[in-house]
């Protein structure tokens, strides 16, 4: 697990490295306020897909520093562009106290921009990524956002969740939020044999917490 210990708490999400037999994979991309490729332990030869669980700022910002990309189909166009209205860049570069130490000297926050990064691959429900000795299936998991995906290693119960659910606070309330969406992804989740969840945010959580947070969001937004 990477971060970027110097982003405001609200937009500092992990990055996950998995290294594979054949594949490395890399789950989100962080802010991109500073180079990350050079910050991945990499094999000369082995491929890295880099997937970003959604589209929001603080997952793809050093996307296209990656040259094999995944995401969700549903949110795909808009990593072509990273529109403001998609990825919320704008909001960061209002954000009060956005870092807690300058990249460089001349760094503002209201200069902040995502580069494009279209995806090579699309990911929809139930595709697989293999890395070899353990492969990961896609999930659907709406609410926090429309596209919001997590990859789900069925055999060690390894969830990553992206922001669908973590041990932090869950965001439902941004523009491309959706409460209904969420209660339905927050009941397939108590339902899915998870050992382990690493989310976008947060410390890992394991599967025991991970239902309680889901029941947890169930009894607050369905009643």
């Amino acid at each position: 697990m990477l971060t970027e210990p110097f982003v405001t708490d609200y937009c500092r999400a992990n990055i996950w490295h998995v290294r594979g037999s054949d594949i490395d994979l890399l789950v989100d991309t962080g802010m991109g306020i500073c180079p990350l490729a050079p910050e991945i332990e990499t094999t000369q030869g082995k491929p890295l897909l880099a997937v970003a669980t959604h589209v929001h700022l603080d997952h793809v910002g050093s996307l296209h520093e990656f040259g094999w990309r995944a995401g969700p189909r549903i949110e795909a166009s808009f990593f072509e562009t990273m529109p403001d209205e998609a990825t919320y860049a704008n909001m960061f570069r209002n954000f009060p106290g956005a870092v807690s130490e300058l990249p460089c000297p001349d760094w503002h926050s209201a200069d902040y921009m995502i580069a494009p990064a279209p995806l090579q691959r699309l990911l929809d429900e139930g595709d697989v990524i293999d890395l070899g000795d353990r492969s990961f299936t896609v999930l659907h998991l709406p609410g926090h956002s429309p596209g919001s995906i997590g990859l789900f290693d069925e055999l060690n119960g390894t969830l990553f969740s992206g922001d669908a659910i973590h041990g932090g606070f869950l965001v439902d309330d941004m523009p491309d939020s959706n409460r209904t969406a969420y209660c339905a992804t927050m009941r397939r989740l108590i339902g899915l044999p998870v050992r382990i969840a690493h989310g976008g945010h947060a410390d890992s959580i394991d599967g025991t917490r991970m239902r309680e947070i889901a029941e947890d969001y169930l009894r607050r937004n369905e009643e």
